[in-house]
């Protein structure tokens, strides 16, 4: 793998503020392009805000997030960019697209899906059971959602042992709560040298409700040793 730039961008999306969202998404693949990333990545649900809850009930709602979608892939010429979107497939998925030089590349749908604490995602989403790996020309490059990447095995193994991705990539909405910033350090640095692979991991920023997500977005190497960390909240 060369040398890539990698722009994390933990930005505080609203919920239900679909196109000030996607606006906020936009914007932050100009900020990448213009700082020479190779690659972007945004927070798990970024374009409809996390946690949706009884909002993905409305068909509208998913709707306007996938049109939203559709124009943020116009601006990704030049560059990948990974967002978190609510995909409408079979059923519901809480997804990530992988955008590349102005298409849609790729789809990854969560697969495990907490339902304890603030979480109910049961309620609303299908659990996904296909785990790609993507070949972007600068690097095979695989995808994951929040809770995928706390449980060892798949699918981060099957990326990296298997699927021979040099690069994971996890978007998240991880809520801070006491001392979790230190239990998630050293989770990720145990996956990334568990698999012997770069894991890039992306936070949401910001308040939602009682929920706080406190950024702390950071790369980690192939021998769990911290790269580069952005600010928390």
């Amino acid at each position: 793998m060369r040398t890539i730039r990698i722009s994390l961008a933990q930005i505080n999306s609203t919920v239900g503020a679909i196109e000030k969202n996607a606006r906020k998404i936009t914007d932050g693949i100009r900020r990448a392009k213009d700082q020479g990333a190779d690659l972007v990545a945004f927070p798990e649900l970024a374009v409809c805000g996390y946690p949706p809850e009884d909002l993905l009930l409305m068909s509208h709602f998913i709707e306007s997030n996938l049109r939203c979608l559709d124009d943020i892939v116009q601006h990704t010429k030049g560059i990948t960019a990974i967002v978190g979107f609510v995909d409408k497939a079979d059923d519901i998925y809480n997804a990530a697209a992988v955008l590349h030089d102005g298409r849609l590349a790729g789809v990854y749908h969560k697969m495990f899906l907490p339902n304890y604490g603030v979480f109910d995602e049961h309620r609303y989403f299908q659990a996904g059971n296909t785990i790609p790996v993507l070949d972007m020309g600068f690097t095979r490059i695989g995808i994951n959602i929040c809770e995928d990447i706390w449980y060892p095995g798949k699918p981060l193994t099957t990326q990296a042992l298997e699927g021979d991705s040099e690069l994971i990539v996890n978007i998240s909405a991880s809520p801070y709560h006491a001392e979790k910033g230190l239990s998630r350090n050293r989770m990720l640095a145990t996956r990334a040298s568990d698999n012997t692979t770069i894991v890039a991991f992306v936070n949401m920023v910001g308040g939602q409700d009682e929920l706080i997500f406190d950024g702390e977005s950071m790369v980690v190497d192939q021998g769990g040793r911290l790269l580069s960390k952005a600010a928390q909240m």
